[in-house]
């Protein structure tokens, strides 16, 4: 598999949706995981991200153009121990309970498949990272209509043994704008991972398309010593 550059993959592409980076920093150092959110409709468009105990959680910027809460309004990110889950909606939390059951991450998902949101069914998007003691592996999954066919739920996990510095996977939820929108395809991508952790998230920032970007979270966090750095970018100020 090729390396891709992650910013032209976010630059080529106006709508990905939502989308998990999970990796390591080029100087192995750091394990790294960035998530973003994309919108097309007002409420999308109408959220930002704020922090949450060790995680974070969506928000509606305006509460009065709040809809249909259900599908924006959940965690992103959430800690269990030396986990730290990232996932593109309410998942992060049957994650959590599940593995804090002494459920895998694969076990805990089996009780969900995706988003009811016809015609796009939205696929679930899920990482988990591990990181104890000098290790690191991490594991992603996408829970998947089949080719667009609710009727069957496609389910895949891939799983990372000590992630090589300067590489990471990027999965997100749509292939490309579209009307239904088309559900990402094939394993998550090999992307570069540079920079520090400013230095990332400016890069994915900024070449995340203007119109419809809305929130980024990136979190660093240094593999001997647990300790994380974090960085929120919103654009609704």
């Amino acid at each position: 598999m090729n390396k891709l550059s992650l910013a032209n993959e976010l630059s080529a592409n106006t709508y990905p949706g939502r989308g998990i980076v999970i990796g390591r920093s080029k100087d192995g150092k750091k394990a790294v995981t960035a998530y973003f959110i994309m919108g097309r409709s007002v409420n999308s468009r109408n959220r930002v991200f704020v922090q949450d105990g060790e995680g974070i959680r969506t928000e509606a910027f305006d509460p009065s153009k709040l809809e249909d809460p259900s599908l924006i309004i959940y965690a992103p990110v959430r800690v269990l121990g030396r986990n730290t889950i990232v996932t593109n909606g309410d998942q992060t939390d049957t994650i959590y309970e599940g593995m804090d059951n002494q459920l895998s991450f694969e076990e805990s998902l089996r009780s969900r498949e995706f988003e009811p949101d016809g015609p796009n069914y939205t696929p679930r998007i899920s990482g988990v990272m591990h990181v104890s003691d000098g290790e690191f592996d991490f594991q992603m999954s996408i829970l998947k209509s089949n080719n667009g066919n609710p009727d069957c739920c496609d389910r895949y996990t891939y799983s990372y043994d000590r992630p090589v510095a300067g590489e990471g996977r990027f999965i997100h939820t749509y292939m490309h704008d579209g009307n239904p929108l088309p559900s990402f395809e094939g394993e998550p991508k090999l992307v570069d991972i540079d920079g520090d952790i400013d230095q990332f998230a400016d890069m994915i920032w900024t070449n995340l398309n203007e119109e419809n970007k809305v929130s980024l979270f990136v979190r660093f966090i240094d593999i001997e010593t647990g300790k994380y750095e974090t960085r929120i970018i919103n654009k609704n100020k």
